[in-house]
C-alpha cells in the first residue's frame, strides 16, 4: 500500500484531499499545524519545523499549503520543503493556483496579466506561480505542481472533470470551474502516475 502524506490536511483542500485519498485505499498520514484531523493518523507539526526524517518513507506528499495574509510564506514554506527532500524518492504534490495558466500556445501571458483578472486575487496568483517557478528549477526530488480552475468553488458538488496541461481552457459552457470536491478526486486520480513529473497539469470540471 502506497504512503501519503497531507500537510495542511485540515484546510479546504488539504481535509479534502484527505478523505480522498482514504477512500482511494491508500495509506494517509495527515499533517496538520494545530488540532488533529479526524480521517486519518495525525502528526501536529509546522511546515516550517518539518525535517527530512518526518517525510521518509512516504511514496507521495502532498502540499496542500494555503495563505492569503503572509504571502512570501508560499515561497518560503516550498523552499524549505525543496531542501528537507533532496535526494528523497517521494514525489511532492503541490496544489497550486490557477493565476498562472498560460492564455497563448507561446506560453508568454498567464491568466493573472489579463486585465480582468481580479486586483484581489493578484497578490495570491503572483505568489503561487513563484512557486511554480521555483519548482521548475528543481531536479534533486520528484515534484508535480497542480493547478485548479480559474474558479475554485468550495461549496460546488462532486462532478467529471477534464485534465488539461499549461493553458487555460474553459469547458462546454465557458466556464473555467471546478468544485474543490472535484480537484481532490482528479488529484488522487492522477497525481500519482509516474508520467505526471517535473510539470505543471490542471483540472476543468464539464
Amino acid at each position: 500500500m502506497k504512503k501519503v502524506a497531507v500537510l495542511a490536511a485540515n484546510g479546504k483542500s488539504g481535509s479534502l484531499i484527505t478523505k480522498e485519498a482514504l477512500k482511494q485505499g491508500y495509506d494517509v498520514t495527515a499533517f496538520v499545524r494545530k488540532g488533529v484531523n479526524a480521517d486519518a493518523k495525525t502528526i501536529i507539526k509546522d511546515i516550517f519545523e518539518l525535517e527530512s526524517a518526518d517525510l521518509y518513507g512516504f511514496d507521495y506528499i502532498i502540499d496542500a499549503f494555503a495563505q492569503w495574509q503572509d504571502l512570501d510564506l508560499h515561497l518560503k514554506h516550498i523552499q524549505h520543503l525543496a531542501k528537507i527532500l533532496k535526494d528523497s524518492k517521494a514525489k511532492l504534490i503541490v496544489v497550486g493556483g490557477a493565476g498562472s495558466l498560460y492564455m497563448d500556445k507561446e506560453h508568454k501571458i498567464r491568466l493573472m496579466d489579463t486585465a480582468d483578472f481580479p486586483k484581489e486575487y493578484l497578490g495570491v496568483a503572483r505568489a503561487t506561480a513563484e512557486v511554480l517557478d521555483f519548482l521548475r528549477e528543481q531536479r534533486d526530488f520528484k515534484w508535480l505542481y497542480i493547478s485548479p480552475a480559474a474558479m475554485f468553488d468550495y461549496e460546488g458538488e462532486l462532478g467529471e472533470y477534464e485534465l488539461i496541461g499549461e493553458e487555460f481552457k474553459t469547458n462546454s459552457k465557458g466556464e473555467s470551474r471546478i468544485s474543490y470536491k472535484t480537484y481532490s478526486k482528479a488529484l488522487i486520480d492522477n497525481a500519482f502516475k509516474d508520467e505526471f513529473v517535473f510539470k505543471r497539469i490542471s483540472f476543468i470540471q464539464k
